[in-house]
């Protein structure tokens, strides 16, 4: 009857119906707290059904205390990032990213009140405001790292970031240099970076792994490079070396023979004394730092002539170096070792460099075919 709040008796819970003839449904948790349900029913036979799944995720140990998810989202994250294992450098990227783009749209929300559609619109709405693809991208796997760390802590049942393709980073590519432009740019830089030009092109290697590489990292005898550090710079300009980016990026690296004598001349002009010295430095003898080399990067550009509508980054060499490597032959394999990545997505970036070679390929069976004609001909 319509606002009778007299409860019936049940084996496990409660219903009663309310005045607004809307039906409530109550239970004792496993903690022996009183509770009531999230929401109310239309029907009393909504309420029961909805005591009945309640109960048996009691008895499958799979009830979660809804109280528990009700911490905001800007709570939850605060411990999140504290609690996790992340290089500097990492870490005040991930703090950036929910700075801008977490905390103002989703941060004062419950963990347990957040569902798909939410989700979809936060996205949704970043996107619409101009916020790069990547951007939004890299934001949505942080967001879908911290709700899967919620539901393995029993604050939600389900993860609510559940967008398929979300997460994934469709980065257009990048220019690949020719072998003229990669020498004429080591010609025109500052003589001191002549050979981190020609590193980051014929070992493949970071801005970061550059600048960390001492004299005991070059063996001459071999021509081997082994990297074992990366100079990461943090936003307030100080600069830490660290582990690569993973165990995948202590690695090291056969040099074409040609270049012994640029690292020869390097080394005695150039490199810090002693085996700890560093192989790179400025002109007042610290470690180049990104922004200031990019300035020279461009002088060196415009002097080897490469035209300013052209985007080459020096980053932009790793992947010249590593196209080049897979020309040669190189297995997905052997370019994963090559240029430091434990996963095979970054490496098969790199095997569209075979379509060259597929060409020609495709060129040499043209010309058997047309032998086999000539022959059937005759």
């Amino acid at each position: 009857m319509a606002g009778n709040t007299k409860g019936r008796k049940r084996r496990f819970g409660s219903v009663r119906q309310l005045p607004s003839e809307s039906w409530q449904a109550r239970y004792t948790g496993p903690d022996g707290q009183e509770r009531k349900a999230p929401k109310t029913f239309d029907t009393k036979r909504g309420a029961e059904q909805w005591l009945v799944e309640t109960e048996a995720e009691m008895l499958r140990g799979n009830w979660i205390d809804p109280d528990a998810g009700r911490i905001t989202v800007s709570e939850y994250v605060d411990r999140w990032v504290k609690e996790r294992d992340l290089k500097p450098r990492t870490r005040e990227e991930y703090e950036r990213h929910i700075r801008l783009h977490v905390r103002p749209y989703l941060g004062t929300s419950a963990l347990n009140s957040l569902a798909p559609p939410h989700i979809r619109a936060w996205r949704a709405e970043r996107l619409a405001a101009g916020v790069g693809k990547s951007t939004v991208a890299k934001t949505y796997r942080i967001l879908h790292a911290i709700f899967a760390t919620a539901v393995d802590d029993d604050l939600i049942r389900r993860n609510p970031c559940r967008i398929k393709g979300a997460g994934q980073d469709k980065a257009e590519e990048r220019p690949t240099a020719t072998l003229d432009q990669v020498f004429a740019i080591a010609e025109a830089i500052q003589p001191r970076y002549r050979l981190l030009v020609l590193l980051a092109a014929f070992a493949q290697l970071r801005f970061g792994e550059l600048v960390a590489l001492r004299r005991r990292n070059i063996d001459l005898d071999r021509m081997e490079l082994r990297v074992r550090r990366a100079t990461a710079e943090m936003e307030d300009g100080t600069q830490i070396d660290d582990d690569p980016k993973s165990e995948a990026g202590k690695r090291p690296i056969s040099l074409p023979r040609g270049l012994h004598g640029d690292i020869e001349h390097h080394l005695a002009n150039y490199a810090q004394s002693g085996p700890d010295g560093r192989l790179f430095v400025g002109p007042q003898n610290g470690i180049p730092r990104r922004r200031n080399f990019n300035r020279v990067w461009h002088r060196a550009k415009k002097g080897a002539g490469i035209p300013a509508d052209v985007d080459l980054h020096l980053h932009d060499l790793r992947h010249t170096g590593s196209t080049w490597s897979a020309q040669s032959g190189a297995t997905l394999k052997e370019l994963m070792a090559r240029i430091g990545h434990s996963s095979t997505r970054a490496a098969m970036i790199y095997q569209h460099a075979t379509r060259d070679r597929d060409h020609l390929i495709a060129a040499a069976l043209d010309t058997l075919i047309e032998e086999a004609r000539g022959n059937a001909a005759g």
